[in-house]
């Protein structure tokens, strides 16, 4: 039975959205002071390494995980789309979180960021999101903030001596916008090898919401491959390979929507033992095709406005490390690189001589080592690492076509005669310790030092257009050649608490960022129209382009998740998230940074059903970004009504209502409507969904 929204104790907040892992055994990354895990699939079998404590069926609120790591403390979704939603941790979004599928980082595609690393993870297809609680360790690679990775399901090792055969199989319908999603994993293993074949299909209408239709929100999304592994002594190896295409899917608060991405992931992994070391290997490899365009699912514009952008991103990587016991403790030591490649044009389909690259041919290198330890320290436990990477990156030459004006032509030829080529080096530090649980109580705390280097984007966007990684401000951008690499210092401190009746994990923090990477005015006259830059971002629309600059910022907050079991089938839990961001060198608030929320949920919980009411309560944010020209948003309280029933043993199936008032709300984090067709005013920010049911089933074997 499927039963709890949240996870006590030992550090674990579930969100059960789907039905039991394929294999008895397959395993998650254990619990710990130092990870939160989102179950996307309830589990079953002795040998998990997941201490699960009641998992219940969330709101099937959208095809976009994120909508599920919204919910854990301290998180929230950046809405961009249907399908290009980013998670946001602690006020921190986009490339600043350390995020993976399946244990795998790569470039995306998309400059902005229309494909974030968890449009590539359908929830159909997802056993687990581990989340890093607090900053990444330093092993998974450099980040300024947080991290989680998606792990895909995956049919495991037989435990008997017989082949044996799973599948894990989930259909699901929503009737706010007539969508539906199929997918799944199915296969066979024996003891010394395994395979299974995955795929999944997704596909929407227009979002319907109290006042209408939030047009330009339909989507389309397909995914195949297959997972395979071999056991060979005291090693494995492993090979995943997945093919993801999106089909037309919509994007409001963008100037464009996505026409398509074509996507190819591989990873071939090796672990063996090495005496009394392990060792663990991998190489991975990921390239995107991407277009979009402001015609097809949205008023065309005049001929000679129209605009389609194609995009390319390919990755190559790979990552070794060994490790042991040393000073009572467990030690890995280790390598990566990662090259990522990025190309963008931008053409005219109605002039053939309308073309120009605005991120010409670049390439961004990195290579990295780590030490890290973890084991006890005097009556405490602790997690110590430290990591450096050395950074290359540079671009190509600008190219435009005849059709273009003098203007980008002149800034193109500028931008050719500049130096493109830079290198870093960054460090990054972490200290994590805790407590043993001592009458339910668990101590923590973090020190750490982050880092992160700009993008693409902020570098290298000589041209004035709207591509800003994904904010979605409606502010034109210019990028600028000497950013300095982000540096954050970071420092919380928290506990966990768990009794027979009741948990709670309280968490303050505070992050001070150095060159904090930010949008500034592009000189100092803005509106007069004295530089190239700005007349060509005034021929677009916007008289006052902003400049990609290196700025000072803090963040800090607090954050909880609780619980409370009643005598008999009654059970309370919430999530509570407040943060606050702005910036340190003049009077001004971070952009995008979520409003203080809470979430509660009141399940009533039988053997083999259960059902909750869950109210969510979010206030209104007044912090806003002068610079970033942010509207300020009221407050709202959305009720949703769920159900999860176990029909069989292997069967299962969940139903609900979300938005049960029909209620009329605009999240502060979702952007503004540039879309003219539907109900929605452009210029508006985009509404929340409007009242609709779910119906979820659950096959498993």
């Amino acid at each position: 039975m499927m039963t709890s929204l949240f996870f006590s104790g030992a550090g674990l907040m579930a969100l059960a959205a789907a039905s039991t892992l394929p294999a008895e055994n397959q395993e998650v990354p254990s619990s710990s002071a130092t990870r939160d895990v989102i179950i996307v699939s309830g589990i079953r079998g002795a040998n998990t390494t997941v201490m699960t404590v009641k998992p219940d069926a969330a709101p099937l609120e959208g095809a976009d995980i994120t909508r599920l790591t919204a919910r854990l403390p301290g998180a929230a979704r950046i809405g961009n789309g249907e399908l290009s939603g980013q998670m946001s941790y602690r006020g921190l979004f986009g490339e600043r979180l350390n995020l993976r599928v399946d244990g795998q980082r790569f470039a995306s595609g998309g400059p902005n960021l229309m494909d974030p690393v968890f449009h590539y993870a359908p929830g159909s297809l997802i056993a687990a999101v581990v989340v890093d609680r607090g900053v990444s360790p330093v092993s998974e690679g450099p980040g300024l903030a947080g991290g989680a990775d998606a792990i895909f399901k995956k049919v495991d090792y037989a435990q008997g001596s017989s082949p044996e055969f799973h599948y894990d199989l989930t259909l699901s319908a929503r009737s706010i916008n007539d969508s539906y999603s199929t997918g799944g994993v199915a296969g066979g293993a024996t003891k010394n090898w395994r395979v299974n074949l995955l795929g999944a299909y997704e596909k929407g209408e227009d979002t319907n919401f109290p006042g209408g239709t939030i047009a330009g929100t339909e989507f389309e999304r397909g995914v195949y491959g297959l997972s395979a592994g071999r056991k060979f002594g005291g090693g494995e190896v492993t090979l995943d390979l997945r093919h993801q295409d999106t089909g037309p899917s919509g994007n409001p608060p963008f100037p464009m929507d996505i026409r398509y991405f074509e996507t190819d992931f591989a990873r071939l992994g090796l672990t063996g033992d090495l005496g009394s070391l392990t060792l663990s290997a991998a190489l991975h490899y990921t390239d995107v095709a991407h277009a979009m365009n402001n015609f097809d699912l949205r008023p065309a514009p005049p001929a000679m406005l129209m605009r389609e952008t194609y995009a390319a991103a390919e990755t190559v990587g790979g990552e070794v490390s060994v490790g042991g016991k040393a000073f009572a403790g467990d030690f890995e030591i280790g390598f990566d690189a990662e090259q990522a490649y990025h190309d963008v044009t931008i053409t005219n389909p109605m002039n053939a001589d309308f073309f120009v690259t605005p991120f010409p041919g670049i390439t961004m290198v990195r290579a990295g080592g780590f030490a890290e330890w973890t084991g006890p320290l005097g009556p405490l436990e602790g997690e110590l690492g430290l990591r450096i990477d050395r950074h290359r990156f540079e671009a190509g030459e600008a190219v435009t076509g005849p059709a273009l004006p003098a203007g980008p032509q002149m800034i193109a030829g500028m931008f050719n005669a500049r130096d493109r080529q830079g290198e870093e080096t960054t460090f990054d530090g972490v200290i994590r310790l805790w407590t043993p649980e001592v009458n339910g109580f668990s101590w923590r705390t973090t020190l750490a030092h982050k880092t992160h280097l700009p993008g693409y984007i902020q570098r290298y966007g000589w041209l004035p257009i709207n591509a800003s990684g994904g904010l979605a401000d409606g502010n034109i951008y210019v990028g600028d050649l000497d950013l300095a690499p982000e540096i954050a210092w970071i420092a919380e401190a928290g506990f966990d608490y768990s009794a027979q009746k009741a948990y709670a994990r309280p968490t303050i923090y505070y992050r001070r960022i150095d060159d904090y990477i930010q949008g500034t005015p592009f000189d100092d006259t803005p509106g007069v129209l004295n530089t190239p830059q700005e007349m060509i971002a005034n021929m677009n629309g916007d008289p006052t382009p902003l400049i990609w600059a290196n700025v000072d910022a803090e963040l800090y907050g607090a954050d909880l998740d609780w619980g409370y079991d009643f005598e008999g089938p009654l059970r309370l839990d919430g999530v509570v998230s407040y943060v606050r961001g702005k910036r340190r060198d003049i009077d001004d608030n971070l952009y995008r940074v979520s409003p203080p929320s809470a979430l509660a949920a009141l399940t009533w919980e039988e053997a083999r059903w259960s059902a909750s009411l869950e109210a969510r309560g979010v206030a209104s944010q007044k912090e806003a970004s002068f610079t970033n020209s942010e509207e300020e948003t009221p407050g709202y309280m959305l009720l949703n009504l769920y159900a999860d029933w176990d029909v069989a043993e292997g069967i299962g199936l969940s139903a609900g209502v979300e938005n049960l008032l029909d209620k009329q709300y605009r999240d502060h984090l979702a952007g503004y409507n540039r879309n003219g067709f539907g109900d929605v005013h452009p210029g508006d920010r985009v509404p929340g969904a409007g009242r609709g049911v779910f119906l979820r089933l659950s096959l498993t074997r």
